[in-house]
């Protein structure tokens, strides 16, 4: 929370009025349209999608102060209203695409998209607005993009420490530019002596992971690691060397099998010993106001998710028993991508949208477009999950009003889903082809289409699961670890080196310590807008 300092400093809004204003919806309206197309584009061309967080804030905090007098809590709705939309359009590309790719012929109809997406929307915001007080107000989880967003406003309003946080940004923006976009660089540096040894190492050249790291903090960066290190220097050395695997690639099988049933462990020990005996707790006075919404929601939200599976099940081709199990799916799913995202930043949404997939074709013969629409409404919601607690985060830290934040979410998300869905069928009807070796490759995409047959080592995955939740019983944090696991070394390098320096730092200076909070999170915001920026400019270049 701010200091008593800030408290003078930075102008906060003393009423709803203040926070939640037409301008800003509106503004923030054409923001998410904008965006949500960008981060379509950028997904299905370039295979990844910046955070677009940064990127939001600062585009709402200088449209807002130009527009005369405004305040924190309005520059954070604003930005909360403009970047909901694009992981909406993440979850889409990463999967829906996939359908074509087996198929090209394959009919699914614009109203079947929409539906699709919004309802991925509404599970999404639903559930993620049920566990914000235990993840954002309870567990204080890190959520380091939503600190970067915080402190990227603060410093833009009140003018201090804000050639502190530019500085960085344009220093971390510069980095990229050079690396992404007239590429002096490679991204990755891996060290081929260790490489013959079957030893792999490697450091990322990424100012936004060191930033990262510094925010997050070293007791999860070094777990993080710590699952990366067991990976790269025992398992797959060793596992080569006695002959427990016949190949790199069987290594590989393995070790990503492994990650993610760890990953999928600690959610379903997360749900057993955090959620379910907190339940109570966690789902009564949601937003911690003196209105009590318990009641409401309690009514509304059955009602949603029985008009969600009605539907899903005679507007779609989902049928009735899949679309439930896939929204008990969504809410298991929902709380792992809470817990991740809040830990390391990272959201493998699609990862979440084969698990749940998984699942349910081991119970139901669904069909192909039946598993991929399944598939497409977990990652809509489980990347909805990510960046609405990242705002929830910048929000705690900024005191905006939650009921107001939960409504912006929702304008920029049924925005991002219906502005989603035209810009991926036009797309399709422009481009036809998608997959590798086509110009709208879409791996994510891809992956989700390879995986429709099931996990590729079904054996590991389920021990990994049973380790994940064990872990999670003697408050191990499994899923980091299996995010070291499933992650490549280079990634787990960098962000670790954040988290050393964040301890080092602290060590010596408490006050040069929170001088690094604001330039990570400049490098953070500045690798995420040139990122953005460089994608848009390839995709519209053709480059």
């Amino acid at each position: 929370m701010p200091t008593n300092q800030q408290e003078q400093e930075v102008n906060y809004a003393r009423s709803l009025s203040e926070q939640l204003t037409f301008r800003g919806i509106f503004i923030g309206t054409i923001g998410s349209c904008i965006i949500t197309t960008s981060s379509m584009y950028i997904a299905l061309r370039m295979g990844s999608l910046p955070w677009p967080t940064i990127f939001a804030a600062v585009l709402s905090m200088v449209i807002l102060k130009a527009l005369g007098s405004t305040n924190v809590n309005e520059i954070n709705l604003t930005h909360t209203t403009m970047s909901a939309g694009a992981m909406v359009a993440g979850g889409l590309a990463f999967t829906i695409p996939g359908v074509w790719m087996i198929d090209k012929d394959a009919d699914i109809s614009l109203l079947t998209l929409f539906i699709v997406t919004i309802c991925g929307t509404v599970l999404g915001l639903l559930f993620t607005g049920l566990i914000r007080s235990f993840f954002i107000v309870q567990k204080e989880l890190p959520f380091p993009m939503g600190i970067a967003a915080s402190q990227t406003v603060m410093a833009g309003i009140k003018g201090k420490k804000a050639k502190l946080l530019f500085s960085s940004l344009g220093l971390s923006a510069a980095i990229t530019a050079f690396r992404d976009g007239f590429n002096w660089f490679s991204s990755t540096w891996m060290s081929a002596k260790l490489a013959i040894h079957n030893l792999f190492f490697g450091i990322w050249l990424s100012p936004m992971a060191v930033g990262m790291g510094y925010l997050i903090g070293p007791l999860y960066t070094s777990i993080w690691f710590l699952g990366a290190g067991f990976t790269y220097f025992v398992l797959i050395p060793v596992g080569l060397a006695k002959g427990w695997f016949d190949s790199i690639e069987s290594a590989a099988i393995f070790k990503d099998s492994l990650g993610i049933g760890l990953m999928v462990g600690s959610g379903i020990g997360i749900l057993l010993k955090g959620i379910l005996p907190k339940t109570k707790e966690i789902y009564g006075l949601i937003f911690n106001e003196k209105v009590d919404l318990k009641r409401i929601l309690s009514k509304a939200i059955p009602i949603a998710l029985i008009l969600i599976a009605f539907f899903l099940t005679f507007l779609t081709e989902l049928s009735l028993f899949p679309s439930i199990l896939m929204i008990i799916g969504v809410w298991l799913t929902t709380i792992m991508a809470g817990t991740i995202t809040g830990q390391t930043g990272i959201n493998p949404m699609e990862v979440f949208a084969i698990l749940v997939l998984v699942a349910i074709k081991s119970l139901f013969n669904t069909t192909m477009i039946e598993s991929f629409l399944i598939a497409a409404i977990v990652a809509v919601a489980c990347g909805l999950t990510g960046g609405v607690l990242n705002d929830f985060k910048s929000g705690h830290l900024l005191r905006t009003d939650p009921k107001a934040q939960f409504i912006s979410e929702a304008i920029g998300g049924v925005i991002g889903a219906i502005v989603s869905c035209l810009v991926l069928y036009v797309m399709f009807q422009s481009y036809g082809a998608m997959g590798p070796g086509t110009e709208l490759p879409a791996p994510q995409a891809f992956a989700v289409s390879t995986m429709i047959d099931g996990l590729p080592d079904v054996k590991t995955f389920f021990a990994g699961l049973i380790i994940g939740a064990l872990l999670y019983v003697f408050n191990i944090p499994g899923m980091t670890i299996g995010l070291g696991l499933y992650l490549p070394i280079y990634m787990s390098t960098t962000v670790f080196i954040g988290g050393m320096l964040k301890f080092i730092i602290s060590k010596l200076s408490a006050k040069k310590a929170k001088n690094g909070m604001i330039i990570s999170s400049g490098l953070l915001g500045g690798e995420g807008v040139a990122g953005v920026v460089i994608a848009i400019v390839k995709v519209l270049t053709g480059g």
